[in-house]
C-alpha cells in the first residue's frame, strides 16, 4: 500500500510556511504522494448539503483562503523530484474543460510525469454560481470533460458538438503531457462508483479517521470492478480527520489494504521529524 499525504493548500501553512518548502519536507520524509483539495470560492453561509458528513453540514470556516489547486501542484513539481502529485479532489465540471486539460499537461511535462487526478461532480451549488456554472447536469458534464480532457491530451483532439460543448476541428493542444495522467473518480453515490468503473482510471473514496470501515470499502470497490467489466481499478482512499491520529490508523491500513485500498491520503504535520515519524507508524501499520 502506497501512503500519501495532504499537501495544505488551505488555511495559513500555504501562506506561512510555503508550498514549495512543505512540498519537499513530505518529499524528503518519504510519502510516496502529495495531494490538494479544490475550492476556487466559498459562500459565507454554505447551505447545500454536504456529502461527507452524516447531518450533512461543512463545519470549516467559509473565510478560510485556499491557494488553487493546480496553481499549488506546479509550485509542488517545482520543489519536488520524485513524489507524485495529486487532487483529491478537482470539481472538473467547474471549469473550461480544455484549459483544464492544457494546465493538467503542463504540470505533468514540468514534473517529468507525476501528476494524477482526482476528479468529482461537485456538490457546492453557490460555488457553481459564483463562477456562472449550471449545477445542474454537472454529472453529465464530468463524464464529458474527462472525454475531452483526454482528447486534448493526445495533441489534437477531434471536433465535438454536443448539449455542453462545442470543440472545432484542428485544434492543436500541446505540449502534450509526459505520462497518460490517470483520472481518479471521487464519490460514494451509486452512480459515482459505476462512474469510476466505467470511466476513471480508479476511483478515489473518503473515509474519517474515527469511522474507517473497510467492509463498506470492500462492497463499493466491488461496485467498481463491476462497472469496470472486471478491467482494472486504482482505488484511493482520503481519510480526513487523520492529522495527530496515525496510531488510528496504521491499525486499520491491514484491512483496508485486504479490502482493496491500494493507496492512502492522511492528514501529516509539515514539520520533518514529526512528519517522519507518522510515516513510520503508518508503514508499521502496513507491515503488521
Amino acid at each position: 500500500m502506497r501512503i500519501g499525504a495532504k499537501l495544505p493548500n488551505s488555511g495559513p501553512l500555504p501562506l506561512e510556511a510555503g508550498i514549495p518548502a512543505m512540498a519537499r519536507t513530505l518529499e524528503e520524509a518519504g510519502y510516496d504522494s502529495l495531494w490538494v483539495a479544490d475550492h476556487v470560492v466559498l459562500p459565507r453561509e454554505i447551505r447545500s448539503r454536504y456529502p461527507f458528513a452524516e447531518d450533512g453540514r461543512a463545519t470549516w470556516p467559509t473565510d478560510t483562503p485556499y491557494i488553487d489547486a493546480l496553481v499549488a501542484l506546479a509550485l509542488a513539481a517545482a520543489a519536488t523530484e520524485r513524489v507524485r502529485l495529486g487532487t483529491a479532489v478537482l470539481v472538473l465540471p467547474m471549469r473550461n474543460p480544455v484549459e483544464l486539460a492544457k494546465q493538467a499537461a503542463s504540470i505533468d511535462v514540468a514534473s517529468g510525469g507525476r501528476l494524477e487526478l482526482g476528479v468529482g461532480a461537485g456538490w457546492l451549488a453557490e460555488e457553481f454560481a459564483a463562477l456562472n456554472v449550471p449545477f445542474e447536469r454537472r454529472g453529465s458534464r464530468l463524464e464529458e470533460w474527462m472525454a475531452i480532457a483526454r482528447a486534448c491530451w493526445t495533441g489534437a483532439p477531434e471536433a465535438r458538438e454536443s448539449d455542453h460543448y462545442s470543440l472545432p476541428a484542428d485544434v492543436l493542444c500541446l505540449p502534450q503531457p509526459a505520462h497518460e495522467i490517470p483520472l481518479y473518480v471521487g464519490g460514494h453515490s451509486p452512480v459515482a462508483l459505476r462512474r469510476a468503473g466505467r470511466l476513471g482510471d480508479g476511483w478515489l473514496g473518503q473515509q474519517s479517521a474515527l469511522a474507517l470501515d473497510p467492509e463498506t470499502l470492500r462492497a463499493e470497490i466491488a461496485a467498481v470492478a463491476e462497472a469496470a467489466g472486471g478491467a482494472p481499478r486504482r482505488t484511493v482512499l482520503r481519510i480526513v480527520e487523520s492529522l495527530g491520529r496515525p496510531d488510528v490508523v496504521a491499525a486499520k491500513l491491514g484491512a483496508l489494504a485486504a479490502a482493496g485500498v491500494d493507496e492512502v491520503i492522511v492528514d501529516v504535520p509539515v514539520e520533518a521529524r514529526a512528519a517522519e515519524r507518522d510515516l513510520e507508524i503508518l508503514r508499521a501499520g502496513v507491515r503488521g
